[in-house]
């Protein structure tokens, strides 16, 4: 049962993949891609790591895919896309020698696990890693408050335009 969901994960990744590629509606573009990762945290629970899951959903769709749709909603001509260039064959070829050395590596690499492999929690040693009595509370607090400056310091700097 966990084969047809993989399949069908990677399936969807691959296709909202080329979606993001072929696509020419770049806010759509966008969708896709926020789709491909939604597809690589499911996979990351299947591989039963959750904290990685976790991370994928928080940072990549939570954060950067937003972060690339209001980029979208604020440039001017930003749907039109792209018109192709004179790169499009040399980016072809380089596409094409990069998914053979990616499809050779996956070939000849040997993926193999126990199959009473025991599970272990990921997300409480990593919890108390940070936040538990030596951890990293302080800094955390103020990684976010300078994020959230710099968010407020680009909004700024975008309504004065």
């Amino acid at each position: 049962m966990l084969d047809i969901v993989f399949y069908l994960l990677a399936a969807i990744a691959v296709a909202s993949a080329m979606a993001v590629i072929v696509v020419r509606d770049i806010f759509r573009a966008a969708l896709c891609l926020i789709l491909l990762f939604m597809t690589v945290a499911g996979i990351y629970l299947l591989l039963q790591a959750d904290f990685l899951a976790i991370v994928q959903v928080l940072v990549y769709v939570g954060a950067i895919s937003i972060l690339i749709i209001v980029a979208i909603m604020l440039t001017r001509d930003a749907r039109h896309g792209q018109p192709l260039g004179k790169l499009k064959y040399p980016a072809v070829v380089v596409a094409a020698l990069l998914l053979g050395v990616v499809v050779f590596g996956v070939i000849n690499t040997i993926f193999a696990m126990p199959d009473n492999a025991p599970l272990q929690e990921t997300v409480k040693p990593l919890g108390k890693a940070l936040f538990g009595d030596p951890g990293y509370l302080l800094t955390v607090e103020i990684a976010a408050v300078m994020l959230l400056s710099a968010i407020l310091g680009a909004i700024a700097v975008i309504r004065e335009k």
